[in-house]
């Protein structure tokens, strides 16, 4: 593809200050083809961006439905300079489409560890996948769904919205405009500041809900690792992984 919505490539690199801006008709995902861009040398702030996934992916191997034309399906890829956990780096990706979103009139928040949800249906899911050279990250591919236009898939009515039920007038290239920037500034420092976590802390959806899964209690927040914190009968328990269920 030569343009993204009517926007040529070099102009579309320019808006987004990207050193290079790829847009596919179909890919199996943009996290696989920002891997191989990576492992051809590709700089930092690289941007893939494709009408269609065959086989878009979430976190534990869920699959992410991509149909052609109804949303945004971007890979980014990030070198960092610290070799942090990069659950981390999601989160932060997360509060950057908060971000973006509220810059456009959408206020999103954020279920832990990796959702965007708006009048608690998801909009929007992140997923960051690291490559390592020995002990230091190589690079990371950071992939960015958001479902911008219907129809959805059947099995996702109810559950999932799209961005033009919200704003109708609010286009791909222009939550693009807003979110890519922020990427190419994110911190990876090791842990979250205050002020991360205090910004979490406005949009975290899953705060002072009941959760009955992967442990049963509430929701607390997250700590400076980017832990889910949960109160149990037991006392606070750390919770680095796995399906979030809430009662």
């Amino acid at each position: 593809m030569t343009s993204y919505d009517g926007v040529p490539l070099e102009e579309l690199a320019r808006r987004l200050a990207a050193p290079r801006c790829l847009a596919l008709g179909q890919v199996s995902s943009t996290l696989d083809k920002v891997h191989e861009l990576a492992g051809d040398g590709a700089p930092a702030g690289t941007v893939v961006l494709a009408e269609e996934q065959l086989a878009g992916r979430g976190r534990m191997g869920r699959r992410w439905l991509s149909p052609p034309g109804t949303g945004i399906w971007l890979g980014y890829l990030a070198r960092p300079e610290c070799a942090g956990e990069h659950g981390l780096m999601a989160l932060r990706v997360g509060l950057a489409v908060v971000a973006s979103l509220g810059d456009l009139g959408v206020a999103a928040r954020l279920k832990w560890p990796n959702d965007v949800l708006v009048s608690d249906r998801k909009l929007g899911g992140i997923l960051c996948e690291a490559r390592w050279a020995g002990r230091r990250v190589a690079w990371v591919a950071v992939g960015v769904g958001v479902n911008v236009h219907r129809p959805l898939p059947e099995e996702l009515e109810g559950a999932a919205i799209t961005l033009d039920e919200i704003r109708s007038d609010v286009s791909r290239v222009a939550v693009l405009e807003r979110l890519v920037p922020r990427l190419h500034v994110l911190p990876d420092a090791a842990q979250l500041t205050a002020e991360e976590q205090a910004t979490y802390a406005r949009h975290d959806w899953l705060r002072g809900r009941s959760l009955t899964g992967p442990v049963v209690g509430i929701a607390m927040g997250i700590d400076h690792e980017g832990a889910l914190l949960v109160e149990t009968e037991h006392g606070v328990e750390r919770i680095l992984g796995g399906s979030v269920a809430a009662a």
